[in-house]
């Protein structure tokens, strides 16, 4: 048996990729899901891959959404929590602000797709010990809202750099894709300790153990650019160190890995939308292809469930 790993897709929309850029127009929220859902489906079913999308309450609450976002779970895929209005400072917010966040979005994801999110994870990788307590005091049984990296800083700055922001949005995303600190977080699964005496497992989404560098799609993306080999290679050196450190990945996707710039001109200013959505597609398939000669992929509930039940997962406060 192959040891289990899983799949996710944070299924940011357009007007979430909008808004944190900082440019006007998002406020009628513009969504590509009507275009991006069935293509993935489509690109996931012939693989026999059944993952979890984190699903944005804003997105689930308007009915120009709902027949999209129904296909999800129709085709055999979970959903998950992704806050309601996806804004990465959400470890800013009060512990009440945060709990309207979760339990609103949780509200309309279960009335449009019927099922009920059981895990979490923080936009932009924002997580607080406020989150942790909401989601363990609302019967969540995981968060993965952790990048366990050195490199987050870096992605702040070019972030920054190709955005228009006022000081005072600046300030507010002072903190976006962590810190420098959170290289020194397990990549391996763990169980929050929480202060009120309350536990939760968390799920980290998987870096390379011991150089803690991302190889998630968008990353291996800007590598191909380069070589297919030479992506290839970094991926290999990925899962040769995951095993090596006994660390199953928690993978992840974004909808901008798979669709490109040919469906969708509005947002060229990302990395790599200048790729066409075949040849994502193309990228995709190999990634898959080496992840699966090693891994049993599996929703994150499923993950989730197998850790508990079987894993000797260290604590963490």
């Amino acid at each position: 048996m192959k040891p289990l790993a899983s799949l996710s897709l944070d299924l940011d929309n357009q007007w979430s990729y909008v808004k944190t850029h900082g440019d006007l127009g998002w406020e009628s929220f513009p969504s590509y899901l009507d275009t991006f859902i069935p293509l993935v489906l489509d690109l996931f079913d012939p693989l026999n891959l059944k993952i979890t999308f984190f699903i944005v309450g804003q997105d689930a609450a308007l009915k120009k959404n709902e027949e999209a976002l129904k296909l999800i779970t129709e085709r055999g895929h979970e959903v998950g929590n992704h806050s309601f209005c996806h804004e990465p400072w959400l470890h800013l917010s009060s512990k009440d602000k945060i709990k309207r966040e979760v339990l609103v979005t949780e509200e309309h994801i279960y009335r449009v797709t019927g099922q009920k999110p059981m895990g979490f994870r923080g936009p932009g990788f924002s997580w607080s010990s406020d989150l942790l307590e909401v989601l363990v005091e609302n019967g969540y049984i995981y968060d993965t809202s952790t990048l366990p990296t050195y490199l987050g800083p870096m992605a702040r700055m070019y972030y920054f750099w190709t955005s228009n922001l006022t000081k005072e949005k600046r300030d507010q995303r002072k903190r976006l894709f962590g810190n420098f600190k959170d290289g020194l977080k397990p990549v391996k699964p763990y169980i929050w300790h929480l202060s009120t005496g309350m536990h939760l497992l968390e799920i980290p989404v998987t870096t390379i153990p011991i150089i803690k560098s991302p190889f998630h799609l968008s990353y291996l993306l800007y590598l191909s650019r380069f070589s297919d080999s030479l992506m290839i290679f970094y991926l290999k050196l990925a899962i040769y160190f995951c095993k090596l450190s006994d660390i199953t990945p928690s993978y992840l996707l974004h909808p901008l890995d798979l669709i490109g710039g040919d469906k969708l001109k509005e947002l060229s200013f990302f990395p790599a939308m200048d790729l066409s959505s075949k040849r994502k597609a193309n990228v995709f398939n190999k990634v898959i292809d080496q992840l699966t000669k090693h891994f049993h992929f599996v929703n994150m509930s499923t993950l989730a469930k197998h850790l508990l039940a079987n894993g000797n997962l260290k604590t963490v406060k």
